[in-house]
């Protein structure tokens, strides 16, 4: 049962966890849940937890019930998207030769298969150009685009970057090649030479669809573009207009794996983007699935925990095209082959990434007073950073940077916490001369530095949080109370239409109080998983904590075996060989009150 909540932001007692933080659980408007309630026919844990999460009763059907016709823009809201899509329709009818230039993540990599894809489809031959991370670094090069028009290409629309390369751009121009940038990071005041920039992120622009990936960007292009085809009669009895929401399975992948807000739109692309995926239509994503033994209903965790991190590894330790190679495949054969390389490729960047997390982890314990972590090692891998640091935030709370030292220059990945826009602080920081270049969104950034610069770097982060300091990161918030007996499998699946949950909407954080932590143990290397019994009933939840082993929760689990605690975590419903149960992913612990 859902206990009754009657003060704002409560605090659930003065005493903190035994991970040090205050658990608290906001008030909901009785008033609107109450509206909910009555209008939407909801439980009224799913009512409480719409109206604390500012969802107003207008628009709680969008928010329960995503669409694309509800929340989808009309591309042409998007400065140069107008211009973008004449010039992209005017080539396909022309029969010019466009060649795509992507970025080597998963976004990237969706957003150029989407193109391609789509460009495919009309009977075109595109080109595609992924470069090197280690050769070639991030963003669009002068040798490749110019080597892209050398090859017969007269048109190419860049995805995932382009807004700050202002001397490739500057010279593929003088050359005589259009070149169409689809971003979404945060740029300069100034622009680079284009035909078109289309990126909801400029600094000029107006547009409120900021949150979007690439992958979001380049699917509201192609929908430009086949309107602007369609207006010009391109399409009729004998080459027939493609459905574009065919391939919103690769938008679903690239905008989770971007870890961007699920919010707006880009709950529509999500949302319905797990449904073309659960139909398995795209080859190269079926086969991974497949050779990943993935079975169900694909969610938001196949995108970012099976699917991302294979379609990753080519750009973190392989070949950088193989990702989209295989997002774009038709042939059984070559996705097998592709999917396997992949898979190769991810069990070494995994083991690259364990000993980088080991050192880097070793160095942050000694900078946990600063309130940006900034560690740097010679010798690390710069295709494993961003994981790196993603490790490191979730361990510390805080915005995290990881460098890369090689011949006295960094390379580095960033990965930030609600507060701190990451994207920004590094465009600052080039600004001010301490970056040789650089960009990203607010949530995760790169960047390239000078080996001696890396001090005044920690500084001027320092700095700008002190500006603008962040919350405290020792306040752990929840959406509600629950026993185990409350937790039944109706009652999760009613919670499942807050979905789908990632960045900007949290899983749901739920309290379950006074239960004993009955079989805490180790399982694999670094997770622990226990089973919780309610005392008053007898009722039993199976529990996990993720690599947590050797860390304050990890102990804290270990340590209260037998003994009554209130458990802090998100409930799932959990499927294993027919059977189905719920089950607390565990996110805090403290002894019972």
């Amino acid at each position: 049962m859902l206990a009754q909540l009657e003060n704002a932001d409560i605090s659930l007692t003065h005493q903190p966890s035994l991970t040090g933080r205050h658990w608290h659980i906001k008030e909901a408007d009785e008033r609107l849940v109450a509206a909910f309630t009555r209008t939407y026919n909801l439980p009224d844990l799913l009512a409480r937890i719409l109206a604390c999460r500012g969802i107003g009763l207008e628009d709680a059907e969008k928010f329960l019930n995503p669409s694309l016709k509800a929340l989808m823009p009309d591309p042409s809201h998007l400065l140069d998207m107008d211009a973008a899509a004449t010039r992209v329709a005017s080539a396909i009818s022309g029969g010019e030769t466009i060649a795509v230039f992507g970025d080597y993540d998963v976004d990237g990599a969706t957003s150029s298969a989407l193109i391609m894809l789509y460009l495919q489809a009309l009977g075109c031959k595109p080109m595609v150009h992924i470069p090197d991370r280690m050769i070639e670094g991030y963003g669009p090069n002068t040798p490749a685009l110019l080597g892209l028009q050398k090859a017969g290409a007269t048109l190419v629309i860049t995805v995932d970057c382009g807004t700050m390369a202002f001397e490739p751009l500057e010279a593929a121009h003088e050359a005589g090649l259009d070149v169409i940038v689809v971003d979404h990071h945060i740029g300069e005041a100034r622009k680079p030479k284009a035909y078109a920039i289309v990126n909801p992120n400029r600094l000029d622009e107006t547009s409120p669809h900021g949150q979007m990936a690439a992958v979001g960007v380049a699917f509201l292009l192609i929908v430009a573009v086949n309107r602007a085809l369609r207006v010009s009669g391109y399409f009729n009895e004998t080459r027939k207009e493609p459905d574009v929401r065919q391939w919103l399975d690769l938008v679903a992948v690239g905008t989770v794996c971007d870890v961007v807000p699920l919010t707006g739109v880009n709950r529509a692309f999500v949302a319905q983007g797990l449904k073309i995926l659960g139909g398995r239509n795209n080859l190269g994503l079926r086969t991974v699935l497949d050779l990943a033994a993935s079975s169900g209903t694909p969610s938001v965790y196949h995108c970012g925990f099976v699917i991302g991190p294979r379609i990753n590894a080519g750009g973190r330790v392989g070949k950088s095209d193989l990702g989209v190679r295989l997002l774009s495949c038709a042939d059984e054969v070559e996705a097998m082959m592709l999917a396997r390389e992949l898979e190769l490729h991810n069990a070494e960047r995994k083991a690259i990434e364990s000993m980088v997390v080991e050192q880097a982890m070793e160095m942050a314990h000694g900078l946990e007073s600063q309130p940006v972590m900034v560690v740097a090692g010679k010798g690390w891998h710069p295709g494993v950073i961003g994981i790196v640091a993603g490790r490191l935030k979730e361990r510390f709370h805080k915005p995290v940077a990881v460098i890369a030292l090689n011949g006295g220059v960094g390379k580095a990945s960033a990965r930030s916490v609600a507060g701190f826009d990451f994207g920004g602080a590094v465009i600052a920081a080039h600004a001010a001369g301490i970056l040789l270049g650089g960009g990203g969104h607010a949530m995760a950034a790169g960047f390239s530095i000078d080996e001696g610069k890396v001090q005044d770097l920690t500084e001027f982060f320092a700095a700008r949080v002190a500006a603008k300091p962040l919350a405290t990161s020792h306040k752990l918030t929840l959406d509600g109370i629950i026993s185990i007996g409350g937790a039944t499998i109706e009652l999760l699946s009613e919670c499942e239409r807050l979905g789908p949950f990632g960045q900007g909407n949290p899983s749901l954080r739920l309290m379950v109080e006074r239960v004993v932590n009955f079989r805490p143990e180790i399982v694999g290397e670094h997770h622990i998983k226990t089973l919780f019994i309610d005392p008053q009933s007898s009722s039993k939840l199976q529990a996990i904590a993720f690599r947590s082993v050797g860390t304050q929760l990890g102990d804290a689990l270990l340590n209260t075996r037998g003994k009554t605690v209130d458990v802090a975590g998100q409930l799932k419903i959990q499927e294993w060989n027919g059977r189905v149960s719920a089950n607390l992913t565990v996110d805090d612990i403290r002894l019972g009150q």
